[in-house]
């Protein structure tokens, strides 16, 4: 492959710096019978936004759930490999006590409170917290997203890209080392895309809070990340830094839309085409 992206096997030397979470060769099943992850791997470096990419059914929201201990709530489990955060292996431990050690998810589709205030849904994201200090980080949150102080109401009132600010709002409650984020573009007009993406890269850059980024929109995706890890089918097909990957021509052409000449049909192609260059 050209550049920096390889086939996705052991992470990179590059990755492996500093790294807050590593993902190895994890399998998930559900209900005991259905596998949906087939030995992923997968390093996240301290400080970093990490983009996974993929179609729907790839299995990345399934690998946010390996990390942040939700599988529980599906029938489905780790039933081989490792997640190692901070250290420390956590896959098996209770959701809320990875929430204590520093991950904190925000799910697919918002989940905000809709009969509590805007004002409520943070202080609930505080909820593991013990220290004095949550009046002053609600006000932090308002910094970022002056438009929720204004919104005094039910949150179930507010707009998509409202309620999307106040999910990202009440995980940054919690004082997270880590942030895994679930298609935050989803549902939202191309302008409060832009806009979220923006306060994203801030709240890295100003809070230094890792991010492990799930999203559909793989060009703001790279834009935002500094590494991308591509999923098909339960595995981890190709890796590299986002510029690497940018400028590959299976994710020009399949993630991207900038195959050469006419498009092509992705139904008819991946099985052949990307079997052959990526697996």
């Amino acid at each position: 492959m050209a550049g920096d992206v390889t086939a996705a096997a052991a992470p990179t030397a590059e990755t492996a710096a500093a790294p807050l979470l590593s993902v190895n060769n994890i399998e998930v099943v559900y209900n005991d019978v259905i596998l949906v992850l087939r030995g992923v791997s997968l390093v996240v470096p301290k400080g970093e936004i990490v983009a996974l990419l993929g179609a729907n059914g790839a299995g990345k929201s399934t690998t946010l759930k390996a990390i942040s201990g939700l599988l529980k709530t599906e029938d489905g489990e780790v039933t081989r490999g490792d997640v190692v955060f901070d250290g420390e292996r956590v896959n098996g431990i209770d959701p809320e006590k990875i929430v204590r050690k520093g991950i904190f998810q925000v799910m697919e589709g918002r989940r905000i409170v809709a009969d509590m205030t805007a004002h409520e849904n943070l202080r609930l994201g505080a909820f593991t917290r013990r220290d004095r200090g949550v009046n002053d980080d609600i006000d932090m949150v308002y910094d970022y997203f002056p438009r929720l102080k204004e919104r005094t109401g039910l949150a179930g009132y507010l707009s998509g890209g409202e309620q999307q600010m106040l999910a990202i709002g009440r995980a940054l409650m919690a004082r997270p080392k880590l942030i895994l984020m679930d298609e935050p573009s989803m549902g939202l007009s191309p302008l409060l895309v832009k806009e979220v993406f923006s306060i994203i890269r801030r709240i890295n850059k100003d809070q230094g809070i890792t991010i492990l980024l799930v999203e559909q929109n793989a060009r703001l995706a790279l834009q935002a990340a500094s590494y991308g890890y591509i999923m098909e089918n339960g595995k981890v097909v190709l890796d590299g830094t986002s510029e690497a990957l940018s400028s590959n021509e299976d994710v020009k052409e399949f993630y991207l839309g900038q195959g050469e000449g006419e498009r092509k049909s992705f139904r008819n192609l991946k099985s052949f085409k990307r079997r052959k260059r990526w697996l």
